[in-house]
């Protein structure tokens, strides 16, 4: 009997390994030749293993109580190989549970299927030109908007990373630039090949041509002469946060738009994709992603104030150390920062509690905040303590949450857990915003206490792409609807 219940696990996991297989170059070729991206309840498959595409179906019973079998979504996959599709992101998962188990569970017609539910994108022709995208700054933000820009390579990619600015030019300098895109203490290894060119001072990668340009000031480059034009230039520097400073990069020839990778000052439209990205116009040329943290807790601020009714609140962030604080004690301007970040709590102040009406007005005067950095390089905690206007229990909370991270208009922002074991480096590498900790989840009565991951530096980076995205007017549907 043992014996036969071994054999039969050993052949059902090479079923599915099989499948999974079978299942990579169909979802490579999708995304290279017609800019669509596979996902499974949420979760990205883009440059996916098989045993990334395993685990994402395993997530399937999280929120339908039974699972979803690989042989039930490959004919899925194989049939959109088949399509004329313009770019989108389609869920195989939520087609394939719907299929067989929903709406249409007494179909054959699974071609029939695909057409009505893939109606807005299938043999539509793809119209979208492919947008010039510059990095200024390479720190770890622009790292990380590197290697989102670079997976992304193909014939139908409409976003190209043609350049990175960057100050220095001492000899030695493009091979530095180069080993810790490579390489990442944190993210890992760069999944891919990176070789430089120093005649021409740049970085291949993937099939890449990046130039490195050297410059201290962003109206002083010329990007046309390096064939850029209308280019949209990421600011990761931090170095100017008012339209008077970014708009020095629209002084530059060759380029049409300037987002910030931190909260923007004065008149500037800080965004949080999920939240108030309609307010992006087709005239915006500054607009700023906010913070991390405000990336984080607004969407699930927003989610629990449209169900529940917030009252106030109080957010409380627990942020790992980032490179404003000291490696050992030295002088710092702000308070308490100038102590040793490997070696101490740092109480510190925080904006986002008052930033999340920026981008979520409802909100506005009904929180407080503060932070307390902790030694860990990456990934944080906001604890959000809110009241609400309408009782309720732990239950419905998280599974009002659960079905928020899957089939609200905040499914790429907010993420759900329901395990017992997680711990912060388990979420390195989370393309959400956050992630509900639904097993930390407090209520009693009105009063609901949330615990929400986010990765504060990749998480953060997906959201920036998100809004460039919107910036370069690129219409990527999520399907089904």
């Amino acid at each position: 009997m043992n014996q036969e219940y071994e054999q039969s696990l050993q052949t059902s996991w090479q079923e599915r390994q099989e499948y999974a297989e079978m299942m990579l170059p169909l979802i490579g070729r999708l995304y290279r030749n017609h800019a669509v991206e596979i996902l499974v309840y949420g979760r990205s498959l883009l440059n996916a293993s098989a045993i990334d595409i395993i685990k994402a179906h395993r997530k399937v019973r999280l929120h339908e109580g039974i699972k979803l079998r690989l042989r039930e979504s490959f004919p899925i996959v194989e049939a959109l190989s088949k399509m004329k599709l313009a770019p989108a992101q389609i869920d195989i998962g939520k087609l394939a549970f719907d299929f067989h188990y929903g709406s249409a569970v007494d179909s054959n017609d699974l071609d029939g299927y695909l057409k009505d539910k893939l109606a807005e994108v299938a043999d539509k022709d793809d119209t979208q030109k492919p947008q010039d995208v510059v990095l200024y700054g390479f720190g770890r933000i622009g790292r990380l908007l590197a290697r989102l820009l670079i997976e992304r390579q193909g014939e139908n990619n409409k976003l190209r990373l043609r350049a990175i600015v960057v100050r220095g030019g001492k000899d030695g300098d493009l091979e530095k630039r180069a080993s810790l895109l490579r390489r990442d203490s944190v993210h890992g290894p760069f999944n891919g090949s990176i070789t430089i060119d120093e005649t021409r001072r740049a970085i291949k990668a993937n099939g890449s041509y990046i130039q490195i340009i050297y410059a201290d000031s962003p109206d002083s480059v010329d990007y046309t002469q390096y064939g850029i034009n209308n280019a949209i230039v990421i600011d990761n520097t931090g170095m100017w946060r008012d339209r008077e400073g970014l708009g020095l990069h629209l002084k530059a020839k060759g380029t049409s738009k300037a987002i910030l990778t931190a909260p923007g000052k004065g008149d500037i439209k800080n965004i949080v994709h999920g939240v108030n990205d309609n307010d992006i116009l087709p005239e915006d040329t500054i607009l700023s992603a906010a913070s991390c943290t405000t990336n984080a807790i607004t969407p699930v601020l927003k989610a629990l104030d449209e169900e529940y009714g917030i009252l106030n609140g109080h957010v409380e962030t627990v942020h790992s150390y980032t490179n404003d604080q000291n490696l050992i004690d030295n002088y710092h301007k702000a308070d308490r920062r100038g102590r040793s970040a490997p070696l101490n709590m740092v109480i510190t102040e925080t904006g986002a509690a008052k930033a999340v009406a920026k981008a979520y007005p409802k909100l506005a005067g009904k929180l407080t905040g503060n932070a307390i950095r902790v030694p860990t390089p990456n990934v944080s905690l906001a604890i959000l303590s809110v009241n609400v206007e309408k009782s309720t229990d732990k239950v419905a909370v998280n599974e009002f949450l659960r079905d928020a991270a899957l089939f609200s208009s905040l499914q790429h922002q907010i993420d759900y857990t329901a395990s017992k074991e997680i711990v912060s480096t388990d979420l390195v590498g989370s393309r959400a915003a956050s992630v509900v900790d639904s097993q930390a989840t407090i209520v009693a009565d009105n009063r609901i206490t949330l615990y929400v991951w986010y990765d504060n530096e990749f998480g953060y980076s997906c959201q920036v792409m998100r809004v460039v995205c919107d910036m370069a007017g690129l219409a990527i549907p999520d399907l089904p609807a």
